[in-house]
């Protein structure tokens, strides 16, 4: 029988799953209006177990009007393991000045050079994470 630390994947409690988002800045939104479903890569930062974005307007921002729920996943890896956390939650641009101002001193910058007005933050109603650590395939 094989014990919980030799399992090639373990599931991640919320602390651990926000601590992973909270390390990286690249993320995919996946949007649903109707019968489209889009997925958009953003640079987010965590912002008190919410996830904050900077976008133009645009589709991205179109679709969350249309329809706040949303999915949010980011992952990464290194030589021996993986991990990926999906953020299931209600997408809305921030209009409040007072939270506008606070979004500008977020570590939030674009990657390329374009005019990203509007701040749309993700509040989660759930956070899946789970960690996969790399080996061999197993004889079967």
């Amino acid at each position: 029988m094989s014990s919980h630390h030799d399992d090639p994947v373990v599931k991640l409690g919320a602390d651990e799953s926000w601590e992973r988002l909270a390390g990286t800045t690249l993320g995919r939104l996946v949007t649903h209006v109707g019968e489209v479903i889009d997925i958009f890569p953003v640079n987010f930062v965590v912002d008190d177990r919410t996830i904050v974005f900077r976008t133009a307007e645009g589709s991205k921002l179109y679709e969350l009007t249309v329809n706040s729920d949303v999915l949010f996943e980011a992952d990464d890896h290194d030589d021996g393991s993986a991990w990926s956390v999906v953020v299931r939650g209600n997408a809305f641009r921030i209009e409040n000045s007072r939270e506008i101002a606070a979004a500008d001193e977020l570590p939030l910058r674009p990657w390329i050079p374009t005019l990203k007005y509007n701040y749309v933050r993700i509040t989660p109603t759930g956070v899946s994470g789970r960690a996969f650590a790399f080996g061999e395939e197993p004889e079967r």
